[in-house]
C-alpha cells in the first residue's frame, strides 16, 4: 500500500475494527481457557464481560488479569500486520476498548470496580504504545537493495545510450 496516496476508505476501516474485535477476543479466549479454564469447571462470558471477575483477592481474578494483559501484547502483533500504521494504533486501540466497555456495560452494567479499570486502561497503554512502537521499526527500517545487481541503473542507461549512438565515421588503421 502506498501510504502518501491512500484515500479514505470507510469500509476497510470498518473491516479492520471488526478484523481486530475478533482476533482480540479470539485471543482473549485462548488464554481464558489456559489460564482460568484449569481453576474453574466451565468457561463462560461472564469471565470476558463481568467486571466482578477482574479481581485481585482471588487466584482465579489474578488469572483473568493475566489474560487481559497477554491479550493486549498479542494485540500490539495484530495492530503491526492488521492496520500497519504507527499512527492509527492508539485509534484502533481506543476503539477495540471502547466497543468492550459499551458490551460489559450491556453484559453487566457499568463496571464499578477499580480493579478492572486499572487492568484495561493498562491493556490500552500497552497495546498502543507497544503498537506503535512495532509500527514504527517496520517503517523505519531499510529498503532491502540486491546484492547481486553489479551495476546501477543508472550505469545500464548510460551503457545503452552509448550502443545506440551511431558514429559518423570509422577510424581504422591508417597507415
Amino acid at each position: 500500500m502506498f501510504y502518501g496516496t491512500a484515500v479514505w476508505d470507510p469500509w476497510l476501516i470498518v473491516a479492520q475494527i471488526v478484523c481486530f474485535q475478533c482476533l482480540y477476543y479470539l485471543t482473549l479466549g485462548i488464554f481464558m481457557t489456559i489460564l482460568v479454564g484449569t481453576r474453574v469447571s466451565r468457561i463462560s462470558l461472564v469471565y470476558f464481560f463481568d467486571y466482578a471477575t477482574v479481581t485481585a483477592s482471588t487466584v482465579t481474578g489474578w488469572c483473568v488479569i493475566a489474560s487481559f494483559i497477554l491479550s493486549s501484547l498479542a494485540g500490539a502483533g495484530y495492530l503491526l500486520y492488521l492496520i500497519e500504521r504507527a499512527k492509527k494504533c492508539l485509534d484502533f486501540s481506543a476503539t477495540l476498548y471502547i466497543v468492550h466497555l459499551l458490551i460489559c456495560i450491556v453484559y453487566g452494567g457499568w463496571p464499578s470496580s477499580i480493579t478492572w479499570w486499572v487492568v484495561n486502561v493498562t491493556g490500552l497503554s500497552v497495546m498502543a504504545l507497544l503498537g506503535e512502537y512495532l509500527c514504527i521499526r517496520r517503517e523505519l527500517r531499510d529498503i532491502p537493495i540486491s546484492k547481486f545487481r553489479s551495476r546501477s541503473v543508472s550505469e545500464d542507461k548510460a551503457n545503452e545510450d552509448m550502443d545506440e549512438q551511431i558514429p559518423l565515421y570509422r577510424v581504422d588503421n591508417m597507415a
